[in-house]
């Protein structure tokens, strides 16, 4: 999926954001969920397909954002699909892409062209949904982030995700 086209000249690169799967979602029909994710980046957004009657679902689908920057927030709401009234929520979780931004800097300092590095260790915290240790890995011109997310405001869920960022220059 490609978002709409922003100004001319504008675009600084590209986020591609790789919801991967959650696993031990929570129930909102009688004994099992029918699971999406709606991926937001400021005033973007993109949804994932619908998986029925699962609570571990596979995606495995790429959204790609054109952006100025790799920074802000990356939101994921998770939604039970319902087919006559509205969707239950089913937890939320962000995650911050400054640290990706901050690994983007030090990679053009040290003249990253290829091959891997790791550029950051990002710890979990009270202020991000992170379930363990995430990195911010250089890999063949591409800044990554792995991540394990904790969904928000409900009994039960995970998210993993992964986001690539590529710099226009970089292509």
């Amino acid at each position: 999926m490609e978002d709409g086209a922003e100004g001319r000249g504008a675009r600084l690169g590209v986020l591609k954001v790789m919801v991967a799967q959650g696993t031990n979602l929570a129930i909102r029909d009688f004994t099992s969920s029918d699971p999406y994710v709606v991926v937001r980046l400021a005033d973007k957004s993109a949804k994932t397909k619908v998986i029925n009657s699962c609570l571990n679902p596979v995606w495995n689908e790429e959204m790609v954002f054109s952006v100025k920057e790799p920074l802000g927030i990356i939101k994921f709401e998770v939604f039970d699909r319902d087919r006559f009234k509205y969707d239950d929520k089913m937890g939320h979780a962000f995650l911050d892409l400054q640290p990706m931004a901050a690994a983007t800097k030090l990679q053009r300092a040290l003249k990253l062209t290829k091959g891997e590095t790791r550029l950051r260790k990002v710890p979990p915290t009270a202020d991000n949904c992170l379930l363990s240790d995430s990195f911010v890995t250089y890999a063949d011109g591409e800044i990554v982030l792995d991540s394990r997310l904790r969904l928000r405001d409900v009994e039960s869920g995970e998210l993993f995700i992964t986001v690539k960022w590529i710099e226009a220059d970089a292509k």
